[in-house]
């Protein structure tokens, strides 16, 4: 198999919340919007992040409903060119709706980020990472930050 992710699909309790929350608080633009089903997010190129009702998305998995944990064990990460746009970034997430989780702040990694929890619960990351750097083809290179 080879190494990359085209699409993360993430179970949301409510899909008109996160709907608002996206769409109408943040201004991202839906590659795919069926109402009542799934919301599809053109998040970087070549990657879609895809938000399924969370029930919906168990039965679709063949899996109990408690199995789909809204929010489950994972963060999602945006980095950003300086801790400045960390703090946009999480004010105008929390304008939209979100809960800061961790304030930014100073990193242990040398950089600078924050946390928050959509509506849904679902934990972003917004981070600058003074190691991290994109190729011009989408190779994604990250260092030790030298302190």
């Amino acid at each position: 198999m080879e190494p990359r992710l085209d699409l993360l699909t993430v179970a949301v309790p409510d899909l008109d919340a996160a709907r608002r929350f996206y769409v109408e608080g943040l201004g991202w633009t839906p590659a795919l919007d069926v109402p009542g089903e799934i919301l599809f997010l053109q998040v970087n190129a070549g990657l879609l992040l895809g938000l399924f009702g969370a029930a919906d998305l168990a039965a679709d998995m063949g899996v109990a409903p408690e199995a789909v944990v809204p929010g489950g064990g994972f963060t999602l990460a945006h980095n950003v060119v300086g801790p400045d746009a960390v703090r946009q970034v999480v004010a105008a997430a929390v304008a939209a709706g979100a809960r800061v989780l961790k304030e930014p702040q100073p990193a242990a990694f040398g950089g600078f980020h924050a946390y928050f929890a959509d509506p849904a619960g679902v934990r972003w990351e917004v981070a600058h990472n003074p190691g991290w750097r994109v190729a011009a083809d989408g190779t994604v290179h990250i260092g030790a930050v030298e302190g």
